[in-house]
């Protein structure tokens, strides 16, 4: 066994496994009985991964020979894995803020997309906008995500909705994943919603025929990461047969399928979802009974989003229902222009409120069942042995705290790490 390691972070009054028997996710039950280790310790190694957790006098014991480039002392405080944000549009220009008096009036989320506004309003200042503003703003963005515990994110791109503004969202993606410590699972979305002055058969003509053929041909050489394929599965954007068809190919190129539906009307996405084998949907605030029921047999996960119900007055997603018929419940901030929130530990108290989760299940929803919906289940969301050493360590006694505290994450997350390298020293904390 190695002698020199990265980080030890010892003596913390809790260590939040979440799970310890290499669970790849979990449902109701497990959710409810999280793996917690009073008067614990934890070592990263040089690699970043994990390299032990457990009470404190054996890791002490075990250890009394290592070096470590970095202790921790975490006497009094918790230790969590990094949250995991399953849903997110970080790539874009020009802010919604107007649309939000528009939507406290009373309009819907479609009469603002009909009269310009919505996903089409962003799309022509993104298209506009240069690669370098983009990446400049997506760094801000992710730094605020980091700060408030996220250490894994997922990244769509979609408001180009042609060949050239998809491809430079991605790029963007692409940069900041090699520039940033957080972790990045990026998600093709050209789907996202249909361009002016095209039909649903052209759309989705162009993304089959010219889009996804070229994205293939750089993922090929090598020179774009993309893991996933997500299409908006809506009345008045694309409907079924044009979202299996582009999900199907995006499935035959490798990409997981991880994509929008059952948000404000009863597409039956969820039924088509499991057929394909879907590793994710996403809102699902209209599934039916025979959708959860197929997507808890398939062992897609339902990504729910707080932040959109609360802030568009939807009805809330029926988690209690999912949780009791057995589906994978994962969580997501929805992070984009028509919800600006990048706070995952807000999430989870929305989650609690209006979702009715308990805190136990929220937290797993943000860390090993966010990281299934993403495909990374094995390297993330707990903290165990050889995953990944990505970590949350709160100035507070309990937990629970990270949710309880409603928009309070500033006080209470004290560090951040990633791989095992401290990214976010937060001396600013205050005691409860």
């Amino acid at each position: 066994m190695s002698r020199n390691h990265k980080l030890l972070v010892k003596n913390a009054k809790q260590v939040v496994l979440i799970c310890n028997n290499g669970e790849k996710y979990l449902t109701k039950h497990g959710m409810n009985n999280l793996s917690v280790i009073e008067n614990a310790s934890v070592v990263i190694g040089s690699d970043g991964l994990i390299r032990a957790v457990g009470p404190a006098e054996t890791i002490r014991a075990r250890y009394s020979e290592s070096s470590f480039d970095n202790v921790i002392d975490a006497t009094g405080m918790c230790v969590l894995p990094g949250l995991v944000d399953a849903h997110t549009h970080p790539v874009w220009a020009g802010d919604r803020v107007h649309e939000f008096a528009m939507k406290l009036a009373g309009a819907t989320y479609m009469e603002v997309h009909r009269a310009g506004g919505g996903i089409h309003y962003t799309v022509e200042h993104t298209r506009a906008a240069a690669a370098s503003d983009l990446l400049t703003s997506l760094r801000n963005r992710l730094q605020r995500m980091q700060r408030a515990g996220t250490t894994l994110v997922e990244c769509k791109s979609g408001y180009g909705l042609e060949l050239q503004t998809e491809l430079k969202m991605l790029e963007v993606i692409e940069e900041a994943r090699s520039s940033l410590p957080i972790n990045i699972s990026s998600t093709y979305c050209g789907a996202h919603a249909v361009p002016k002055g095209k039909t649903v058969a052209e759309a989705t003509e162009d993304i089959l025929q010219v889009q996804l053929p070229r994205l293939k041909e750089l993922m090929s050489a090598g020179r774009l990461q993309v893991h996933n394929i997500d299409v908006f599965c809506e009345q008045g954007v694309f409907d079924l047969d044009s979202t299996r068809a582009i999900l199907q190919a995006g499935k035959q190129m490798g990409l997981n399928i991880n994509f929008h539906g059952d948000e404000l009307h009863p597409m039956k996405s969820a039924e088509m979802g499991a057929e394909l084998r879907a590793l994710a949907i996403s809102h699902l605030e209209e599934v039916t009974d025979e959708g959860m029921v197929a997507m808890a047999k398939a062992e897609t996960a339902a990504v729910l989003l707080p932040t959109t119900a609360y802030i568009l007055r939807l009805p809330q997603p029926r988690a209690r229902d999912m949780l009791d018929a057995g589906v994978i419940v994962a969580l997501g901030s929805d992070f984009n222009p028509n919800a600006y929130c990048c706070s995952m530990p807000v999430v989870m108290h929305l989650a609690c409120v209006n979702m009715r989760l308990s805190m136990t299940e929220a937290l797993a929803a943000a860390t090993i069942n966010a990281a299934f919906a993403l495909g990374h289940s094995n390297t993330h969301g707990s903290l165990e042995v050889n995953k990944h050493g990505d970590l949350l360590i709160l100035n507070a006694t309990r937990w629970e705290h990270l949710i309880y505290q409603l928009g309070g994450h500033q006080e209470v997350i004290r560090f951040v790490v990633i791989g095992g390298n401290v990214v976010y020293d937060n001396d600013k904390t205050l005691d409860l």
